[in-house]
């Protein structure tokens, strides 16, 4: 890693970077008197100019919030680069090669990865921006066009966003580059082509293609959704990683986004690029999207800067030792897509010092398909709709269980206990022991005293990552909280899930015929319905044991898919081979047993709360039900 740049370099980054160009980029600025310029200042709203640069001594300063600073200063806070990006930002602006006191470089102290070398690939991508965007409305982009007129783009949208179209033929885009001086090592450098057995070839192809630029507005990739059937390509493909693009540390739209994020201390975080575009013309400017992956460590970092959250403590602090904090609001796609997603983000949530929530829609529209359906309010009311990230998950969780049974209640408690006991906010923590006490109807001090026993329990391979810090640490992959290992509710149903994972072709048909609700334990209800999905037991058996879990894993999606692993390896207590079918059978039947004995308790509810003077013919239809529901169990436990 390189050491820091050199003292006298950074004072020539001073001098050479105007401040008054700078500043420009971001606001206008009108004589002020001699030698100084005024604008409207870009930290804070303000009608009157308060905001003033003197070029003279390369300085800024408003009047109105305090903000000030120099170049250097005033690219960070923009931004959002650390003071080494910055200055690196600068120089390749100016034209400044940077020396390091540690160089990864040669002798000379000359990083190997130039200023000089990676404003050649900036600039490429930008030409190859400007050369997409000319394409979209030629003759043979009407796909393009197509695509953006079912959403409700227009051409204004299109060149607001800059979008562009990557031509069907193989060396469009590399022709085009080379008659611009740039060579083929620049070209696979920037990703923008790729090597084959027979030379080079455009990345992107028959696409609609969206420039993905960094804080500082630089191109440093691309995102290019499919357009074509015969297409084979992934639906979306982006640019390759690079000295340039790395996909964990780049959000799209945060060009456009980052002013709106310093301003209001929120972002919004969309799923996909045409989302960006319909949130900002609904006028929700904060928002950005991740480009192939979940967000994550390097992007709550950029998130974090923006907002002027930079201390470890919990935001940037105020005189008054007030902290100013902000809202993280992700927003996806639909009750089920939303749960999973929201949980994938729940390991991420304590990363960064801000409020965090989730905003769904109900019907299940993306901001895309609301601004279309239901006009541009509908997008902003979504996300005015957000709930506390925490709340989301632990609700989730709750919702899963019947709350008018003890059972039910106990083990949305047991479930629930580990994701309050890892709040790291004590005070938080506090709050959610009182609110998880009111969704479950317990007692106060009975739901604490759970909280407080998870707290003290070691920590589980798949308890959820929010539990602890992953600032360092790779993400774990997302699961469903673990059931307690201590409900013999949730070891039948598990059981039943191994053997039918493992031996398929022992599970007898009864399994395939057990309904949605067979299974009350959350996870493993989802683990059940990617069996179902897959085709049951039926299809397990006329495969191969890989196959078959590798069908159900294609079910299951990431959230699950943890789980269906867990449970396709787990051991069995029975390990003789010609015990096995005898086995799988008496799981099968204990898990049949537990839902007749659930029915039977509700129909002893409904009896008891029947009032037979009052209601005869309900009183006898309840009472023929009960007597139904033990026959059926009673054959089942004399068939055993």
């Amino acid at each position: 890693m390189a050491g820091l740049i050199k003292r006298e370099d950074v004072e020539a980054v001073r001098e050479r970077a105007r401040i008054e160009d700078i500043v420009s980029a971001h606001v206008t600025l009108k004589p002020a008197g001699v030698g100084s310029l005024k604008g409207l200042c870009p930290f804070h709203d303000e009608r009157s100019p308060s905001f003033h640069v003197r070029p003279g001594v390369g300085r800024y300063h408003c009047f109105g919030c305090g903000e000030s600073g120099d170049v250097i200063a005033f690219v960070q806070k923009t931004d959002g680069l650390g003071f080494a990006e910055a200055v690196e930002y600068l120089a390749g602006r100016v034209g400044i090669q940077l020396r390091y006191e540690d160089s990864r470089g040669d002798s000379t102290g000359v990083r190997r990865e130039e200023p000089g070398r990676r404003q050649r690939l900036v600039e490429a991508n930008r030409v190859a921006a400007e050369f997409y965007q000319s394409q979209l409305f030629g003759p043979d982009a009407a796909a393009g066009r197509k695509f953006l007129a079912e959403r409700s783009f227009d051409r204004s949208d299109a060149e607001k966003f800059a979008v562009g179209y990557a031509p069907t033929g193989w060396d469009a885009l590399t022709r085009h580059l080379s008659g611009k001086g740039y060579t083929q090592a620049e070209l696979v450098a920037a990703g923008l082509v790729s090597q084959g057995q027979r030379g080079v070839y455009d990345r992107f192809r028959g696409r609609l293609v969206w420039p993905i630029r960094d804080t500082t507005g630089a191109v440093v990739g691309f995102g290019a959704r499919r357009l074509y059937d015969e297409d084979q390509g992934p639906k979306f493909l982006n640019t390759p990683e690079t000295t340039l693009y790395k996909k964990s540390q780049v959000l799209y739209g945060i060009d456009l986004a980052k002013k709106a994020i310093a301003r209001d201390k929120r972002v919004v975080v969309v799923e996909g690029y045409a989302d960006v575009m319909a949130a900002h013309l609904s006028g929700v400017e904060t928002a950005v999207a991740t480009c192939g992956t979940a967000f994550a460590g390097d992007h709550a970092k950029i998130v974090r800067r923006l907002m002027g959250d930079f201390g470890a403590g919990g935001g940037l602090q105020l005189a008054s030792g007030q902290s100013l904090g902000g809202e993280v609001i992700f927003t996806f796609d639909g009750d089920a897509a939303g749960q999973k997603a929201a949980v994938r983000a729940f390991g991420e949530d304590q990363r960064f010092h801000a409020q965090t929530f989730v905003a769904v829609a109900a019907d299940g529209m993306d901001p895309c398909d609301l601004r279309i359906a239901k006009g541009p309010q509908a997008v902003r009311a979504l996300v005015d709709s957000r709930v506390p990230l925490f709340e989301f998950v632990v609700r989730r969780v709750v919702d899963g269980y019947d709350l008018d049974t003890v059972e039910g209640r106990l083990g949305a408690l047991r479930e629930s206990a580990p994701l309050v006991a890892g709040i790291r906010d004590r005070g938080m923590q506090l709050g959610y022991v009182r609110s998880l006490a009111r969704w479950t109807g317990m007692d106060t001090e009975e739901v604490r005293r759970e909280v407080a026993r998870a707290a003290e329990r070691p920590r589980q391979a798949d308890r959820p990552a929010a539990v602890e810090p992953v600032d360092t640490a790779p993400a774990p992959r997302p699961s469903l909280p673990t059931p307690d290992p201590r409900d013999p509710v949730a070891r039948t149903e598990r059981m039943a899930l191994v053997t039918a994972l493992q031996y398929p072709q022992h599970v007898p048909p009864a399994f395939d015929a057990l309904d949605d609700d067979a299974f009350v334990v959350p996870a493993w209800r989802a683990v059940h319905a990617a069996i179902r999905a897959a085709g049951g037991t039926a299809v397990g058996r006329s495969l191969a044991g890989p196959a078959w879990v590798t069908a159900v894993q294609e079910q299951a999606g990431e959230l699950v898919g943890g789980l269906v692993d867990e449970l396709a390896v787990a051991p069995l207590p029975e390990d003789r081979e010609d015990a096995i079918g005898r086995f799988v059978a008496d799981v099968v039947r204990a898990v049949q047993d537990l839902g007749f004995t659930r029915r039977i308790a509700d129909a002893k509810s409904r009896l008891l709360r029947l009032d037979p003077g009052a209601d005869p013919d309900g009183y006898r239809a309840a009472f023929q039900t009960l007597l139904s529901v033990e026959a059926q169990r009673r054959t089942l436990r004399e068939t055993a």
